[in-house]
């Protein structure tokens, strides 16, 4: 009965631990992006370090929470509560297109040439396009997350 209270804990530990981590590099992502947003309407590109390593955490942000928190948000809610899974399933598709726009961008500007002329003229866009689906993004997380804590 102990071991059985224990591993609950132990669980329950963990999942605060993936989502507090999870927040944090969601935080890092946004303090990132601002940064790099400072560059817009400049003659030239952020320098392709600054750019790599926004691509790299944007990557790993994103990575974790399809492959480590949304499972776990969708275990929880199968568990404990139909009208969570429901609303996990309802948002899911619109997360999922963030995820198409995040990886657009990853495939486009990492890795990529010190000033490329051509990807100068459409960084703006695509930055603005990145920062819109960023802030929805978090919309959606933030009430699947308020949800989990509220239900579960």
């Amino acid at each position: 009965m102990l071991d059985t209270q224990t591993n609950k804990i132990d669980d329950i530990d963990n999942k605060s631990e993936a989502v507090s981590n999870w927040l944090a590099e969601r935080s890092q992502v946004i303090v990132m992006y601002c940064r790099l947003s400072g560059f817009r309407n400049q003659t030239k590109l952020p320098e392709n370090e600054q750019i790599n390593g926004f691509c790299d955490v944007l990557i790993d942000y994103v990575s974790a929470g399809h492959f480590e928190v949304y499972q776990q948000i969708a275990n929880d809610c199968e568990i404990n509560g139909p009208t969570s899974l429901q609303l996990l399933n309802r948002l899911y598709p619109d997360i999922s297109k963030t995820t198409d726009i995040v990886v657009d961008f990853n495939e486009k500007y990492s890795k990529m040439m010190a000033n490329d002329s051509e990807m100068m003229t459409r960084f703006d866009q695509d930055l603005s396009i990145l920062g819109e689906a960023i802030a929805k993004r978090v919309d959606l997380e933030d009430n699947l997350i308020e949800t989990l804590r509220t239900n579960h």
